[in-house]
């Protein structure tokens, strides 16, 4: 199978990477350096060239602050982007395989978001990654969205790096405690969606829509700051745990609101033959991979 994917130096697409080593597919891997998923004709030049049977776009504007004041560009990449990504796996009547974010909803549900329930986006970030959701639905049939949440890995900047960099810093921390949502190592993510992927290959029937991706139990940033120290310390990452303050979200404010509640449903997943992330094992990986420098 030749896979076509764009974002390979983000968290997912490193990882995807690594799930691909032991198969015999074809990957054909491109940055934003590379390929500009913004413009036309190097998106056509690349599906031309490629010839994918399948693609995977990891690539995102994700610098959810920043895109309060640089709204032109987040919407070029997340929106325009995406839609010309649908238009050319349209032509080519190939499945495309995208990732969303929780921060479509406005974070005032109390009681796990469905894909089906109305989106809010409470910001920039938000609401040009629901724009490029709707482009994908109108442009092509053979789509599956994945929106995820609180994405960690041994690769990048994530808030599991941060804490662990912070721990070794600090002898004391406050993070916020009224936030809730799911964290997903995107190792997890990137098989499923290699195994999405597979099952195309395979010509099995996909259930074609929008699903939401993410770790199977919710905690606060608070909480899972709490489980990063527990293990980082037990594998001697770090030499002591950083006392630990729960504040709340007005104490650390931020120029792009976050949604208090993104816990997503991931029942919908049974349908792909798909399970969630289970973070709690995953953290202990990725914890166990920085303790040895990767």
């Amino acid at each position: 199978m030749r896979i076509l994917l764009t974002g390979k130096n983000g968290q997912l697409g490193r990882c995807f990477q690594d799930v691909l080593k032991d198969t015999n597919h074809e990957l054909f891997a491109y940055d934003s350096a590379e390929l500009n998923i913004a413009d036309a004709s190097a998106v056509a030049a690349v599906f031309q060239e490629v010839k994918p049977d399948i693609l995977v776009n990891a690539a995102a504007y994700t610098a959810v602050d920043k895109a309060e004041t640089d709204s032109e560009n987040a919407y070029l990449v997340n929106a325009t982007g995406t839609e010309l990504l649908a238009r050319q796996a349209a032509n080519l009547a190939i499945p495309f395989i995208h990732v969303s974010t929780d921060y479509v909803f406005d974070g005032a549900a109390v009681e796990p978001y469905l894909p089906s329930d109305e989106t809010n986006p409470q910001g920039v970030y938000g609401a040009s990654k629901l724009a490029g959701e709707i482009n994908i639905a109108a442009a092509c049939e053979k789509y599956i969205i994945l929106r995820t949440a609180w994405v960690f890995s041994e690769y990048g900047n994530n808030f599991v790096k941060t804490m662990v960099r912070l721990a070794k810093e600090r002898d004391a921390l406050s993070v916020v405690a009224d936030q809730y949502g799911c964290p997903t190592y995107a190792g997890d993510l990137a098989q499923a969606i290699l195994e999405i992927c597979e099952q195309h290959e395979q010509n099995k029937p996909l259930v074609w829509g929008l699903y939401h991706y993410c770790g199977d139990i919710p905690t606060s940033w608070h909480g899972f700051a709490r489980a990063i120290f527990a293990k980082s310390y037990e594998l001697g990452v770090i030499s002591s745990c950083p006392q630990l303050t729960a504040i709340s979200s007005d104490q650390y404010p931020t120029p792009a609101k976050r949604p208090e509640y993104s816990v997503m449903s991931t029942e919908s997943l049974k349908n792909i033959y798909i399970a969630p992330s289970k973070w709690v094992i995953a953290l202990n990986l990725v914890i166990s991979k920085l303790s040895l420098g990767k």
